[in-house]
């Protein structure tokens, strides 16, 4: 459920009482150890907090209009969610969090980064607040252009591999699919006759 509110009070303002005050406890959490760098905004529908432009100028690289995400509150449907991207590619973060949540003795509904919850009862705020406080700028800017490399070069050499591959068969390294395309034409002329 994207809302079109274009600010963070806006969004609190439009939701029903049990959600605000669980979504504006988390916030509470989240701003009083969010490193100075990051920005609290609306993006994606959602409540975010980012690295803006004028500390990360490359922004997002899926989108670079877009700040650098960090984390983000939301209200869905059935559930709250709580994004960590830096839980997102780091696994010592990931298991770090998973390790101490499981501590707390509550029950962990999460994805590769998003924790969904339905009251603010299902969260330990503590640890909340210690995750976001763990994620400097800077650092979380340093291990996002590390996995961004990572990714880049793990492209690379996959397009490699493909292209060495079509070469050993005879295939143009540009042409993606000469054997799917030649086989299309086998069967329209068989059809044919």
């Amino acid at each position: 459920m994207l809302s079109k509110a274009t600010t963070v009070k806006a969004y609190l303002a439009e939701l029903p009482p049990d959600r605000r005050a669980a979504l504006e406890a988390v916030r509470k959490v989240i701003l009083d150890n969010l490193d100075k760098d990051y920005a609290e905004g609306m993006t994606y529908g959602m409540i975010g907090y980012f690295i803006p432009h004028s500390v990360y100028p490359a922004g997002y690289h899926c989108d670079p209009k877009m700040p650098l995400p960090f984390a983000s509150l939301a209200s869905q449907k059935n559930h709250m969610s709580l994004g960590l991207m830096s839980l997102y590619g780091n696994m010592a973060q990931f298991s770090w969090f998973q390790s101490e949540w499981a501590k707390t003795g509550k029950k962990l509904d999460m994805g590769k980064a998003c924790i969904r919850f339905k009251t603010l009862d299902d969260l330990p705020l503590e640890l909340i607040g210690e995750a976001v406080r763990r994620s400097p700028a800077k650092a979380y800017i340093d291990h996002y252009e590390k996995a961004l490399l990572s990714m880049n070069q793990a492209a690379a050499a996959r397009k490699a591999q493909r292209d060495a591959a079509k070469a050993a068969s005879g295939a143009k390294p540009g042409n993606r699919r000469p054997a799917r395309k030649a086989g299309a034409a086998a069967r329209k002329k068989t059809s044919r006759k």
